[in-house]
């Protein structure tokens, strides 16, 4: 090979060199990015509050009428002829509910009356008799006997008079009952028969809720009766709809042997548009006082693992914190166990945290450690 074709080649694996050295000179001179610091979340706090709350027993139960009277017919043999109320229908006392139909009734109430026109005529005149048979006493025209048949015949007639108007008070009263009327206000609640059938005496015709009153019958366990007094508010919801204020009436003075449980009379306090009727199965509350507890809003406690929790907030981190639940009221929840009055956990959005996790805290206030009483 040649001299000056060997240079060349030297000359040129130099150059290579020299600019790989320069390109990872330049590559390590570029600025290296770190990686991106994680976003704290934004949490607000709500504080643990003392309230008063009211102390309930719960128990069920159902809604039955106050008193319930069967209306039926009072005389037999006679058809009924019309039916002028229906089920649900409000009544009036003494409104008429149902006609039946007299039949021969009217024709004995008016042979009755002529048969005491006729009692009346026959003592009046046996009166009138008995009048002169008196005024001759002491003379020789009648003798003592006679007088006396005078006087005893007055006192037949005057009885035979006595029955007759007996009797048209009689038939008076079976025409009367033909018509059924209502004995108190109330609402229908039944009306099993049919018009055109045949009425026996006793045969019900319809039901009465008497005063449109209902009551809710609660069952309680035997101990737990001694803690309910008459007069006590309840508070009952069927049917998952508003719920209606009532009072205790009265007690059961007995267990049922079974079951052992007791019945509690609650009168209710209906509006006209409550959804309510009898024979409905619902569950309600006696309020027997007040008392303090520890509360939090339900937003506040986080459902894991079959246990609840809470995050405390302690600087701009959050702590896990186990915690027992009570009752329920509203939109708060009670805590038994696991917090203090006043202590400060984050108030939502406790699904997207973790024990330890930074946060950032806004709106921190002082919170108010008085009990505050919260509507029955």
């Amino acid at each position: 090979m040649k001299p000056y074709l060997v240079s060349l080649f030297a000359a040129a694996a130099c150059f290579s060199v020299a600019a790989s050295a320069l390109f990872f000179t330049a590559r390590s001179a570029e600025p290296t990015s770190s990686p991106a610091a994680p976003v704290a979340l934004t949490v607000k706090p709500t504080f643990a509050v003392a309230q008063k709350w009211p102390q309930t027993l719960s128990a069920v139960g159902s809604i039955a009428a106050w008193q319930e009277v069967v209306i039926g017919a009072e005389i037999g043999g006679q058809r009924l002829a019309r039916l002028l109320v229906d089920v649900g229908d409000r009544v009036e006392q003494g409104q008429l509910l149902a006609q039946l139909s007299p039949g021969t009734l009217e024709a004995d109430l008016n042979a009755s009356r002529a048969a005491f026109q006729e009692a009346e005529v026959n003592a009046a005149e046996a009166g009138r008799a008995a009048d002169r048979a008196r005024a001759l006493l002491g003379t020789e025209v009648l003798s003592a006997q006679a007088i006396d048949q005078a006087l005893a015949a007055r006192d037949a007639a005057q009885a035979r008079l006595a029955a007759a108007r007996a009797r048209i008070q009689a038939d008076s009263l079976r025409l009367a009952y033909t018509q059924i009327r209502a004995p108190d206000g109330g609402v229908i609640s039944d009306r099993p028969a049919v018009e055109g059938g045949l009425v026996q005496e006793g045969t019900e015709i319809m039901r009465l809720q008497r005063q449109g009153r209902l009551e809710w019958r609660a069952e309680l366990p035997g101990p737990e009766l001694a803690r309910v007094a008459p007069g006590q508010t309840v508070r009952i919801a069927p049917g998952g709809t508003q719920s209606i204020e009532g009072s205790v009436r009265m007690i059961s003075p007995q267990v049922d042997p079974q079951t052992r449980t007791g019945i509690v009379y609650v009168d209710l306090k209906l509006e006209p548009t409550a959804q309510v009727r009898a024979g409905m199965f619902t569950r309600g509350e006696f309020l027997l006082g007040q008392h303090t507890v520890l509360t939090l809003p339900e937003t506040a406690v986080l459902l894991r693992d079959g246990f609840s929790y809470v995050f405390r907030i302690d600087g701009n981190k959050v702590r896990q914190q186990k915690v027992t639940l009570g009752a329920r009221r509203g939109e708060r929840v009670q805590i038994h166990e696991g917090l203090a009055a006043g202590a400060a956990v984050v108030e939502s959005g406790v699904g997207f945290l973790s024990d330890g996790v930074t946060v950032r805290v806004v709106a921190i206030t002082t919170p108010n450690t008085t009990p505050q009483t919260t509507a029955p």
